[in-house]
């Protein structure tokens, strides 16, 4: 919701939010929340996360750029743990569009892709997506990233390949559209090849082409915006077309895990309803 003044996430709210921390009452909030949410039989099993907001947080909190998206990269990881310890199979984490990489200045991308970096090489040293067998897919068109990087998601890829417990995908230079007419490109191809006939597409054959074919359960349950933005910005545009989305009036590095439960609380009240 905008203000008179046109600004998103009005300052009075940010200002309640710290105040209600400081005071200890999120903390008893969030118990509640826990209790009631881990308790409820309905839990989705996929999550998407269109995370927004580092900019304009580290803009008002008077920070440098770098600072909102590390902010942001160490909410990534709080995320992960939250989701894996309320039982979610399956992450999908939108971190940097098609468009951001062609309308981004180089200062910022290159600060985004730093951190990608660290945290790659972090995970690489460490191995804690390995201790929890999540099994890790970049979806996007990695031809638009720096070959260091993409050689090492590859080699993260790799080594969880085999893992079936769990699923983390980062949408990292994705565009929905651009992978619906990839997935049209290399149908007409098989098609051309007679490896199928037209009368064998359908959906089920088309989700087949998509960049999360290799998931149980492709299609997110829940999609949770945050920064106080209701839109979908080309995200999964297949995949989220029964999704229930959630937008939250929180920067993405402020986020926390009340707000998680808020997100969930919201999905469990809701009667999932497909094609009306």
């Amino acid at each position: 919701m905008k203000n008179l003044t046109g600004e998103r996430m009005p300052r009075l709210t940010r200002t309640i939010r710290k105040i209600a921390l400081t005071l200890g009452i999120y903390n008893l909030y969030e118990k509640l929340l826990e209790s009631e949410v881990l308790s409820a039989d309905k839990k989705p099993s996929h999550v998407a996360v269109i995370l927004d907001g580092n900019r304009r947080w580290a803009r008002e909190e008077g920070l440098p750029l770098e600072e909102g998206y590390k902010e942001g990269a160490r909410r990534v990881e709080d995320f992960l743990k939250w989701c894996y310890d309320a039982g979610i199979k399956t992450v999908t984490l939108y971190a940097l569009s098609t468009e951001n990489i062609h309308r981004r200045s180089q200062e910022e991308l290159q600060v985004l892709l730093g951190i990608l970096r660290e945290y790659l090489k972090r995970e690489h040293e460490r191995g804690e997506l390995i201790k929890r067998k999540v099994r890790v897919k970049a979806l996007g068109f990695l031809d638009l990233l720096p070959s260091d990087i993409v050689k090492e998601l590859r080699e993260l890829e790799d080594r969880t390949k085999e893992f079936r417990e769990r699923f983390l995908n980062v949408a990292i230079a994705y565009g929905g559209r651009a992978e619906i007419v990839e997935a049209a490109k290399r149908i007409a191809k098989d098609v051309l090849n007679r490896d199928i006939s037209i009368d064998d597409i359908d959906e089920k054959t088309f989700e087949k082409y998509l960049l999360t074919a290799h998931l149980p359960n492709p299609y997110p349950d829940l999609v949770i915006r945050t920064s106080g933005e209701s839109r979908i910005s080309n995200f999964l545009l297949w995949q989220i077309a029964y999704s229930e989305l959630v937008f939250l009036d929180v920067y993405w590095p402020e986020f926390r895990k009340i707000d998680f439960y808020r997100a969930l609380r919201t999905y469990q009240k809701r009667s999932r309803r497909y094609g009306a």
